[in-house]
């Protein structure tokens, strides 16, 4: 279905429920946009990856740990000239992460490629013990 058709169906404020329904929308909270990330645990490590096309990792990422929380911000300063058209694009992104207590902050690693910033939180000694089953009594 096309935005036409759906504006057709809509009546009142079809415009709203377009960019409500728009699969580009970016909700701006607090510091900035939505940065979007995936987390996992890898050969032992938790490996933060964030989506962040565009941005020089070297001057425009910055992550630092401060009580026990890793965060990631980078700041977007992209600019398009096609002739007598031009386009950009920017704004800030942040995100937080508690790591356990006993994380080796000297130890973490972080690279970028092809827009994707990956950084690797190697687990503390008690947190890759193997899991345990508990049975729940009844």
């Amino acid at each position: 279905m096309s935005a036409l058709e759906r504006r057709e169906t809509r009546g009142i404020f079809p415009e709203l429920f377009d960019w409500i329904e728009s699969p580009f929308t970016v909700f701006r909270t607090g510091t900035g946009q939505a940065m979007r990330v995936e987390n996992y645990i890898d050969e032992g490590d938790h490996v933060i990856r964030a989506e962040l096309p565009g941005i020089d990792p070297d001057k425009d990422v910055e992550i630092t740990v401060t009580g026990g929380v890793l965060r990631i911000h980078a700041e977007r300063h992209e600019e398009k000239k096609e002739g007598h058209r031009s386009e950009f694009h920017y704004g800030s992104f942040t995100r937080s992460f508690t790591l356990p207590a006993a994380t080796e902050i000297d130890a973490i690693k972080a690279s970028y490629d092809k827009g994707i910033l990956t950084v690797r939180v190697p687990m503390p000694k008690a947190a890759k013990a193997e899991a345990k089953r508990i049975t729940v009594e009844k």
